[in-house]
């Protein structure tokens, strides 16, 4: 009910909530930290277009792509509610989760092998290759080079599936931490990955991929995957602190594996659907050619994209999806509607902030990508497309999670199959656009979606839940909106102050990039926080409690 969510206020990190929320945060920041800084590196190394940077691209985003088809939303969405049931079992869970884990290893490793051999034809339908003299797509060497970096990257699969599952199995067994930490050992061997190669390459033409020898692709590839190998290994480390041992476990009958399978099903088609997608996607970018903004550009805005979503949003909605499905199977819908209230208005003070400073600093922030001001430009617009789909974004995941809590996969398939419709359709109408156009079409289309798929979701969970009582919610979204105005304009002021409009201080290098983008983050924070605490914002009184009691006298 709305007034049972208005009566309820977000978690503070004092509580159980809040401090899993607190220690995913910190793992996620750092990890979201080292990230961009790995990704400002590989930009730095190899450009933002380009056909080392756009074949890289496509090369290492195959194994994501597969291993979200093979098990990324299947894990989440069905082992930790499978898991917190198998947890009443007299054994803990622990038969079921050894079943569970053995027979993701033989499949995934058996995937892994198959999805390496057949790295060209992977390649070939992901990418577009140029057709009868035509300069939109890839090259018959960047095809090859494309392919090279995949044989290296393609593992990954194993990695990557494996990882997410030891991670689900830890969070539902309410070890939070390593799953979000895990990530920092990934980053920092890439990172060494790319300074090794600077080191050791750095006269090389690496834009061009006739100049790209055997040992330039080993070692980019090879430490790409070398960094989610020990991401893996160190979720294992923590397996005892779960309370768990794992003993190889092959007889997969009679555990309820049938139910996890009838449950992934919807999930699958869900994911299949948004995979064919996502290949429609990477298919339209490629017909931007070689010097224009594509795969590279379009992955570089959307790793700033998920910065915010990864720290705030799954930090906060990952422990209540927890407790939010111990709520489901006992049937208790108001305790639902106010653990999905108080997440979504918590998730809503932070986010709206971090989307509209991101979208201010947008052209200081491409310009630590890139050194040619058209260039960071380019990313710039392309960032904004993104960023002002980003609210929509986020609120979607908690949603789904809710429908994953109630056991219900179907209708998730059903919401996101019609948002991939209008996405294909999207990016289909970008492919009739100048070269230079097409990435900022791809974004646009997809923010447009997910406006949409927020809509859609939001009835159909209503109807589910016969009432979400969200009135608060919206309220508390107003109220931040008019917090956001004056930091905005605060932030806009600087802009033109640090030049970033005109190629002054803000654009004339990475450092000074840095600089600028900090000061204007932290000058609009501060303004926002300032008219929040003037508005008596319950959600920052909540956040802020903590730290308030501690500097009190005596304390």
């Amino acid at each position: 009910m709305t007034s049972e969510l208005a009566a309820d206020s977000p978690p503070s990190p004092g509580s159980g909530i809040g401090r899993a929320s607190a220690l995913l945060a910190s793992g996620t920041i750092v990890s979201r930290i080292l990230g961009f800084i790995s990704a400002v590196v590989l930009a730095n190394t190899l450009g933002t277009q380009g056909a080392a940077a756009n074949t890289f691209t496509i090369a290492n985003q195959l194994p994501n792509n597969i291993y979200a088809l093979i098990a990324g939303g299947l894990l989440s969405a069905i082992l930790v509610p499978q898991i917190v049931r198998a947890g009443q079992n007299p054994d803990g869970g622990e038969k079921f989760i050894n079943r569970i884990v053995t027979l993701g290893i033989v499949v995934f490793l058996a995937i892994a092998i198959v999805a390496t051999l057949l790295a060209s034809p992977l390649v070939n339908l992901y990418a577009q290759q140029q057709v009868g003299g035509s300069a939109k797509g890839l090259s018959a060497a960047d095809f090859g080079l494309a392919t090279a970096f995949a044989y290296w990257c393609l593992p990954q699969i194993f990695f990557y599936a494996l990882y997410s599952l030891l991670g689900e199995v830890l969070n539902a067994r309410r070890v939070f931490g390593p799953f979000t930490w895990a990530p920092v050992v990934n980053n920092l061997v890439a990172i060494a990955g790319l300074l090794a190669f600077n080191l050791l390459f750095s006269a090389v033409q690496h834009s061009n991929s006739s100049a790209w020898t055997s040992g330039m692709i080993a070692l980019i590839g090879g430490s790409a995957t070398l960094g989610v190998v020990g991401q893996t290994i160190f979720l294992v480390l923590f397996w005892r602190k779960a309370g768990l041992h794992y003993r190889p476990e092959f007889r997969w009958r009679g555990v309820g594996l049938g139910r996890v399978g009838r449950a992934a099903f919807w999930t699958f088609l869900m994911i299949l659907i948004t995979q064919l997608a996502g290949i429609v996607q990477s298919k339209v970018a490629t017909l931007a050619g070689s010097h224009n903004p594509s795969n590279a550009v379009l992955r570089f805005a959307w790793l700033i994209f998920m910065l915010p979503h990864g720290i705030i949003t799954i930090s906060i909605a990952t422990p209540y999806f927890t407790r939010i499905s111990g709520h489901a199977h006992r049937g208790d819908f108001d305790a639902l509607r106010r653990d999905i209230g108080a997440s979504l208005r918590t998730i809503g003070m932070l986010l709206l902030f971090a989307c509209v400073a991101l979208i201010v600093v947008a052209n200081p922030l491409s310009a630590v990508f890139s050194r040619d001001p058209s260039a960071a430009h380019a990313m710039a617009a392309v960032l904004v497309a993104y960023l002002v789909g980003l609210l929509p974004f986020s609120i979607v995941f908690v949603l789904q999670r809710a429908f994953y809590a109630l056991e219900d996969t179907r209708t998730p398939f059903l919401f996101q199959t019609f948002q991939s419709v209008l996405l294909v359709a999207g990016m289909l109408v970008s492919a009739t656009l100048a070269s230079s156009s097409i990435a900022f079409g791809i974004a646009v289309s997809t923010t447009i979606a997910d406006f949409v798929l927020l809509l859609v979701a939001a009835l159909l969970l209503r109807r589910r839940m016969h009432r979400l009582g969200t009135g608060s919610v919206a309220r508390a979204y107003v109220l931040f909106l008019i917090a956001l105005v004056p930091a905005a304009a605060a932030g806009v002021g600087l802009d033109f102050a640090l030049g970033a409009f005109s190629g002054g201080f803000a654009q004339s290098g990475i450092t000074q990039a840095i600089v600028s983008v900090a000061a204007i983050g932290a000058g609009m924070a501060v303004v926002y926080v300032a008219v929040l605490a003037l508005l008596r914002s319950p959600e920052l009184r909540e956040l802020a409690a903590p730290v308030l009691r501690r500097l009190r006298p005596g304390r």
